[in-house]
């Protein structure tokens, strides 16, 4: 079992996506994202695979919820520098997580 003191080692962040493409190179999939995350964090890219359910161009504008302190990974060339969370109802298919109200980026979530 996690610990609490293991959650807390996570930050987890609110950010807008300001930039969204396909990511043709990778293996499964996915889309590259550029996410601001406000003063503090900055601007971080990701690389995710949502493509069941999203367009690059419907996810502009868009708050996501992220884990802004693992390492970056490398996935085809490119570093992925946050985890985008979402649920998974299959696999293959993710829903993103995100404020149901406007939320200042870079807030953080407990």
């Amino acid at each position: 079992m996690a610990t609490f003191d293991d959650f807390l080692k996570l930050d987890l962040r609110i950010g807008t996506v300001l930039k969204a493409e396909p990511f043709p190179e990778a293996k499964i999939p996915a889309i590259k994202m550029e996410i601001d995350f406000g003063e503090e964090i900055g601007i971080k890219q990701t690389s995710a695979q949502i493509t069941k359910r999203y367009e690059p161009e419907t996810l502009v504008g868009h708050q996501v919820v992220g884990v802004v302190n693992f390492p970056p990974r490398r996935i085809a060339g490119f570093s992925s520098e946050v985890l985008v969370l979402g649920g998974i109802p299959e696999k293959g298919d993710v829903i993103l997580l995100k404020p149901d109200v406007e939320t200042p980026n870079g807030t953080k979530i407990g």
